[in-house]
């Protein structure tokens, strides 16, 4: 199976896939070299970690694009894609929809926030009319070259229109042609228990760590039904704390050993960064 076959098959096997995400190619290559079966390519991680700055709208269109298409060469496993709004309206929906397609993404997420959007676990959220989405939805179902392509819906409205308005909005999202649903920021425990049994297509459950909904076990949610288990940024978080654990080290003591509970060592990271495979062909083209 080529990767959005892949992906496919894990969204309807609703086994809980964890789905770590990625914010350049090297934190993906961690990703698959660890054997998880997906990865997501995150606008926050992105945002964060190439501006410095907080998910709050500023990743354009291109911004994402380059990224994925660096990801989509260092590795084969599928590529879920985070579009943010679709980047202006419906027609803007549709070229980034072309866009992302052409840069590798075998999924590509689209949310129904007022723009500029901000992380679903801020607080001050607002959602467009649901008419609105429903274009999106339809703009981007149409815009795909390969009908592979899967379209992830995702609705921000319980924290605005409460738990009972999200699902209204994403069973007619799946109504319009959206693959995969997203209810974001759910911060009840019976809610995230509730959503498999309210809607019928494969779900995406977002584990934000200090975020708003109450962290599950991803056993626990594929037993409930939810295809993926989501954890955007818990690399960026995890690479953050190492880097602060690292630098304070190095500030403190004026030096850093090759220690693996500080560092990766020296080896380690040319293995990541496929040397051997590069060593090769330079002596290959000799």
């Amino acid at each position: 199976m080529n990767p959005k076959q892949q992906l496919k098959a894990l969204a309807d096997a609703r086994r809980g896939v964890i789905v770590p995400g990625a914010f350049n190619a090297m934190s993906a290559r961690l990703i698959a070299d660890l054997g998880f079966e997906a990865i997501y390519v995150t606008g926050a991680g992105v945002t964060n970690m190439w501006f410095g700055m907080p998910d709050q709208g500023f990743m354009g269109l291109s911004d994402i694009a380059d990224h994925t298409a660096r990801i989509r060469d260092a590795v084969e496993v599928p590529l879920l894609v985070d579009a943010d709004t679709g980047f202006g309206n419906a027609v803007n929906t549709y070229h980034a929809v072309r866009t992302l397609e052409r840069s590798g993404a075998d999924c590509i997420q689209l949310e129904d926030q007022v723009s500029p959007k901000r992380c679903g676990h801020f607080n001050g959220k607002a959602v467009i009319e649901t008419s609105e989405m429903l274009g999106k939805i339809r703009a981007a179902v149409d815009a795909r070259r390969d009908s592979g392509t899967l379209i992830m819906a995702r609705t921000d409205a319980a924290a605005v229109h409460g738990f009972e308005a999200a699902i209204e909005r994403a069973q007619q999202f799946q109504e319009a042609g959206a693959d995969i649903l997203f209810v974001e920021a759910v911060t009840q425990a019976e809610e995230v228990r509730a959503l498999p049994q309210r809607l019928q297509a494969p779900q995406l459950m977002n584990m934000v760590i200090g975020g708003k909904t109450p962290i599950f076990n991803a056993d626990e949610l594929g037993e409930l039904g939810y295809g993926f288990v989501l954890y955007a940024n818990a690399a960026l978080q995890g690479a953050v704390a190492g880097m602060q654990k690292c630098l304070t080290l190095l500030r403190d003591d004026h030096k850093v050993d090759e220690d693996p509970a500080i560092v990766a060592p020296f080896l380690e990271r040319q293995r990541l960064v496929n040397k051997d495979f590069w060593d090769g062909l330079e002596q290959k083209y000799q």
